[in-house]
């Protein structure tokens, strides 16, 4: 399977990723949690959530800018971008107060439930769906959905709960609409089976 970046950016990215947690409490998010969960593509940048506590010592470390526009705090390093999301200030679909409490432990990271992190993707991917970060999105989507274990149920339970209908129409659509994955190794045969048992998921809420 080829990378969707290149590897030396992935490979310090990941450097990064680790040393933060040696030095920070963060629950981790984007296309590195991602990849916790299906080993499918690696990611560039890094995403998390922090407590604000959290967030006064990374201050101490890093040249940190507020952005105001997206609700987040970040970090540039080179080619490398650290997006800092914080409880009640930061928009990812779910609030992210509640985010935090969906949260189960793999390889060392603190990760949110797949699916409340396809819903923090869905969330990413329709603010940006034009974009090479759009693409990227929309792969991590459909990897995340192929997985045997994904509990299709709590994915729409939270959908209902939080009143995002227009999040599941926006998975349906990309299921719809994708007739092969490259980035994934799924040819138009084998996608084209599973597409339609996906839609039968979707469609049951």
């Amino acid at each position: 399977m080829k990378g969707f970046y290149q590897q030396f950016i992935t490979d310090k990215s990941f450097l990064i990723l680790k040393q933060l947690k040696k030095d920070f409490d963060f629950v981790l998010i984007g296309g590195w949690a991602v990849y916790f969960y299906t080993k499918s593509l690696k990611s560039k940048d890094i995403d998390i959530i922090v407590g604000f506590s959290q967030l006064k010592n990374l201050k101490k470390i890093f040249p940190i800018e507020k952005n105001e526009r997206l609700k987040k705090y970040q970090v540039k390093l080179e080619e490398i971008d650290i997006d800092i999301y914080l409880p009640f200030y930061s928009r990812l679909g779910l609030p992210v107060e509640e985010i935090i409490k969906e949260t189960i432990l793999i390889n060392g990271f603190t990760l949110p439930k797949k699916e409340v992190l396809l819903i923090t993707k869905i969330n990413a991917y329709q603010s940006r769906k034009e974009s090479v970060k759009g693409q990227k999105d929309l792969i991590d989507i459909l990897s995340l959905v192929l997985m045997e274990d994904f509990e299709f149920d709590y994915f729409l339970n939270l959908v209902k709960k939080y009143r995002l209908e227009d999040y599941r129409l926006t998975l349906e659509k990309i299921i719809k609409e994708t007739n092969e994955v490259k980035d994934l190794s799924l040819n138009r045969h084998f996608w084209g089976r599973k597409k339609g048992r996906l839609l039968e998921k979707i469609k049951s809420f």
